[in-house]
C-alpha cells in the first residue's frame, strides 16, 4: 500500500456538511388558505430564504414544522359544507 492511499482513506467525504438540511420532499404545492407548502410545511418566504439562513434560523423553523401540519388537516367540504350551501 502506498502512503497516498492511506491519507486518502482517513479524510472525510468531500460533500459532508454540518448544516441543517432542507425539509423539502419535492411535493411543492402551496395550500391556498394556510399559505404553506403541503410537502415541507414551510412558507414561501422560508423556502425562498432557506439557502441564506443561518443554521439557528433553519433549526428554529424545523422545530416549528410539526405544529403546522394541523393547518392542512382541516376538511374543506363534506356534509357540513353541503348543509351550509342548502340554507
Amino acid at each position: 500500500m502506498m502512503d497516498g492511499e492511506d491519507n486518502f482513506a482517513a479524510q472525510p467525504p468531500v460533500w459532508t456538511r454540518d448544516e441543517v438540511q432542507s425539509p423539502c420532499v419535492q411535493i411543492c404545492v402551496v395550500h391556498p388558505d394556510a399559505q404553506i407548502c403541503t410537502g415541507c410545511l414551510r412558507s414561501i418566504d422560508e423556502i425562498t430564504r432557506w439557502s441564506r439562513m443561518t443554521d439557528d434560523e433553519r433549526a428554529a423553523i424545523m422545530d416549528g414544522l410539526p405544529a403546522r401540519a394541523v393547518l392542512l388537516r382541516q376538511r374543506r367540504g363534506g356534509r357540513a359544507a353541503r348543509l351550509g350551501r342548502a340554507t
